[in-house]
């Protein structure tokens, strides 16, 4: 929330990969822009896995363990099914991108979108934590899984492939239907 705030004005507070593509299937951001936007958003992710896991490693006895990655089967949180974590992961991104395209539209007050934007992100991890650990966003999934004393690497293609397919129906919801 307050990143969006903070830096908003400079990028449009582009954090997320999949968030980036599905304002691009909605025609609110340049397909040309999408890959230097995508890179810096992994480049960022890691740069922040890779402080956390300095910080945190900084204790005697510390393991990485799962390192918050994201997983399904054994690496879920809670043993969802690969079938369960593709299904959230694309319902709450879809979900994602329509308040993010609604409270970003022209036709609602100015200023407030990051709020609306922040508290749908909290509602989603509050839903999709105990099934994957939350993703819906392919750099946050990248950004720690490299560190995981797990296989968290091996299932990361479902934390790109999921967003991303969500990010493109909610996108295509928002732009046809709503």
């Amino acid at each position: 929330l307050t990143m969006a705030y903070a830096v908003g004005g400079i990028s449009g507070g582009h954090f997320n990969p999949a968030v980036s593509v599905g304002l691009a299937v909605a025609g609110r951001f340049a397909w040309k822009d999408l890959p230097a936007y995508a890179i810096a958003q992994v480049i960022g992710a890691l740069a922040a896995g890779l402080t956390l896991f300095a910080i945190a490693s900084g204790v005697d006895g510390w393991t990485a363990g799962g390192f918050a990655s994201n997983g399904f089967g054994e690496l879920s949180p809670h043993g969802y099914s690969m079938m369960s974590a593709l299904l959230i992961e694309i319902i709450l991104t879809a979900g994602f991108l329509i308040v993010i395209l609604g409270s970003t539209s022209k036709a609602v007050p100015g200023g407030f979108a990051p709020i609306s934007i922040g508290l749908a992100l909290t509602l989603i991890h509050l839903i999709s934590i105990p099934v994957t650990n939350t993703s819906v966003n392919p750099a946050r999934s990248t950004g720690v899984a490299f560190f995981a004393e797990t296989a968290a690497v091996g299932q990361l293609w479902l934390f790109w492939l999921a967003p991303i397919v969500g990010a493109i129906i909610g996108a295509a919801i928002w732009r046809f239907i709503l």
